[in-house]
């Protein structure tokens, strides 16, 4: 299975626990550690914790071996390594922090928290 496969199963996973804003980045070009960045958001540590799982039984069921799942006690950000392929799942105050789309050259989504002004960090 190619990595485009595996990051195509990881953000199946994801949509199946309703992840939200998940982008999928080819950064084969920026980096030899990796050729994919998948990254998501969920709305509680619950649904982090649940989307990082998610993204885990799919990958383990595809036969695919997972290097190693980093985060999962708090579930503010879930890391899950699949060598080729690394899926973030955060929440969107962490999402938002961190910002590993500009830092991995992709487009940095847009969050809205219960009043329609959009999501920033101090």
């Amino acid at each position: 299975m190619n990595t485009e496969e595996i990051a195509a199963l990881a953000v199946e996973a994801l949509e199946d626990v309703k992840g939200k804003d998940i982008v999928n980045l080819n950064t084969s070009e920026l980096t030899s550690l990796f050729q994919r960045l998948v990254v998501a958001t969920g709305d509680s540590n619950r649904q982090v914790k649940a989307l990082a799982r998610s993204v885990e039984a799919k990958l383990k069921e595809a036969g695919i071996d997972l290097v190693g799942t980093e985060g999962e006690e708090y579930g503010e950000w879930v890391l899950v390594d699949a060598g080729d392929v690394v899926v973030h799942v955060m929440l969107p105050a962490v999402r938002d922090y961190y910002d590993l789309e500009a830092l991995w050259g992709g487009q940095k989504p847009v969050f809205h928290m219960g009043g329609g002004k959009p999501w920033q960090a101090v």
